[in-house]
């Protein structure tokens, strides 16, 4: 026969550990709650005002592996740079929904564009577009040529252009295409037809 005390112990002990057990649960749900939260602190845009306007965005279909124009309307700044941005942003909504023909990561967003005289123009990408941008040869080329054509098509005198990402170079986007170097607008141009022509 078990003695009396040593069965008590056992079942203090018990109630004890189901006891931490539970407040240990209690805190794992309030810091996933908390880190969930905090992780949707990014700064939410102000709506952009102004009148819409039409646009052709150039839109890349992974499938196909063509870019394909897509006119669209869009609201606008007055400003040339903020006109720029707003373009772009609306590329990416198109690549950020969850139908879309060329998916980009959760998060990717445009931080800014530049425009430098003469023929300049400078985009700036967040961290998690380029962290989490698929990588591949085709993937990656549809991706800049997208943007830089997109940027081209609606901003007259653009020549040139730099892609950054948080504001410093970095090598490739994804491990194949190149960021470190300038593109020419006019060479991306003859990308974009050949592309349009493999349909």
């Amino acid at each position: 026969m078990i003695p009396r005390h040593l069965l008590i112990g056992v079942a203090i002990l018990l109630i004890i550990t189901l006891g931490m057990s539970l407040y240990v649960w209690r805190m794992r749900g309030r810091v996933d709650g908390n880190e969930m939260s905090s992780a949707n602190t990014q700064p939410v845009a102000p709506p952009v005002s102004g009148p819409t306007e039409q646009v052709t965005l150039y839109v890349a279909y992974d499938d196909a592996g063509v870019l394909r124009p897509k006119t669209v309307r869009i609201p606008l700044p007055a400003g040339r740079q903020e006109r720029a941005a707003e373009m772009l942003r609306a590329l990416l909504n198109l690549y950020l929904d969850k139908f879309s023909p060329h998916p980009l990561g959760a998060g990717s967003e445009i931080r800014d564009v530049y425009l430098v005289d003469p023929g300049l123009a400078v985009i700036d990408l967040n961290a998690a577009f380029a962290d989490s941008h698929r990588s591949g040869v085709l993937v990656e080329e549809l991706t800049v040529v997208s943007l830089i054509q997109t940027l081209s098509a609606n901003i007259p005198g653009i020549t040139r252009v730099k892609i950054l990402v948080e504001g410093n170079e970095r090598e490739t986007l994804a491990g194949h295409a190149d960021l470190s170097n300038f593109y020419d607008v006019p060479a991306i141009s003859q990308v974009v037809a050949q592309l349009q022509n493999a349909q």
